[in-house]
């Protein structure tokens, strides 16, 4: 009998790559989780309306499910409601379904250094950080959940990683960033990130129960490398060099504004598509940040194997100039 899935959040990057994945499985019967019906349904999948945020929809979605994923992003109001009303229908529920939860190397906070599963979670670099611990938190008094910590989750049509640093690059507004780009940049291609979902999800590792995993490719390269590599790919060359005074401006002067523009143009169901896109302070805080994810435990037990660098960035570069 083909295992039902259940992917709430399946019409965002991840989700939809998941649901894609798991379509072309021959043990899942994937079930998509979304907010509204969609305009063209894909063959092979079944899909549920349901808001993530309200319990009685996501327990109604639950139904007859052998397992579910949370991939549902947005608002940090949205990540730990999300949450809490997934682990706790999924406690009421007669089932049990195993549950893996998409968490972030957010959790971890200001640390540096090789960082396992078990260091401590720290809410020291802002709303999203505490949000996504607030959701672990829901995951953690679950008895049947798996927790992923990705960290920066690059590839064709990652909106963040690939793409906003993609017009960064092009628009010479990231390069070389000299002692601000130092820190090292835990990239996980997004068809890793599936391939640990689907892992976790396969009937050999039924018996798992509860875990987190870290994943990340090994030796990730400086920010600086990543920027060097994708900018000669996109043929955003020559690499600029960005002074420090520079990432200031478009940090604490420029950030703010064209923030609030993009939030009132989206607002009002209009297109931010020539507005520049802001780089906000977290992204330059993260590019010096000496932490490395420890990803032993996931090549072990989930048995994982890496894109390599140069391979996922060459593609997602195609990926980014195929217009």
């Amino acid at each position: 009998m083909r295992q039902r899935i259940l992917v709430l959040g399946a019409n965002g990057f991840i989700g939809r790559k998941l649901v894609d994945a798991l379509r072309k499985t021959d043990w899942a019967m994937p079930i998509a989780g979304v907010r509204a019906s969609p305009h063209a349904p894909a063959e092979g999948v079944e899909y549920r309306i349901v808001d993530a945020a309200h319990e009685a929809e996501v327990a109604s979605a639950l139904e007859g499910v052998h397992a579910a994923v949370n991939c549902v992003a947005g608002k940090m109001t949205t990540i730990s409601e999300g949450a809490r009303a997934l682990f706790a229908a999924a406690a009421r529920s007669g089932a049990m379904p195993r549950v893996v939860h998409l968490s972030t190397m957010s959790v971890y906070g200001n640390a540096s250094g090789l960082i396992g599963e078990t260091a401590p979670l720290r809410a020291d670099l802002g709303a999203y950080g505490a949000a996504k611990i607030a959701a672990e938190q829901w995951a953690a008094g679950y008895p049947r959940s798996v927790i992923l910590r990705p960290g920066c989750v690059y590839g064709p049509g990652s909106p963040q990683w690939s793409i906003r640093i993609g017009d960064f690059l092009v628009a010479h507004r990231l390069g070389d960033l000299g002692a601000n780009g130092d820190g090292y940049c835990n990239l996980v291609h997004v068809d890793d990130l599936i391939a640990a979902i689907i892992a976790c999800l396969t009937p050999a590792m039924t018996q798992l129960g509860t875990a987190i995993f870290n994943l990340s490719a090994p030796n990730p390269p400086t920010w600086n490398e990543y920027l060097s590599r994708y900018g000669r790919a996109l043929r955003a060359v020559p690499i600029s060099r960005i002074s420090h005074r520079r990432l200031s401006f478009e940090a604490k002067l420029l950030a703010p504004p064209l923030k609030i523009l993009e939030s009132a143009l989206r607002a009002a169901k209009l297109s931010a598509a020539r507005v520049p896109p802001p780089m906000p302070p977290s992204l330059l805080r993260l590019m010096q940040q000496e932490i490395r994810l420890d990803v032993s435990r996931a090549q072990q037990v989930l048995g994982l194997r890496w894109t390599a660098l140069e391979a996922g960035i060459d593609e997602t570069a195609r990926w980014y100039l195929r217009d």
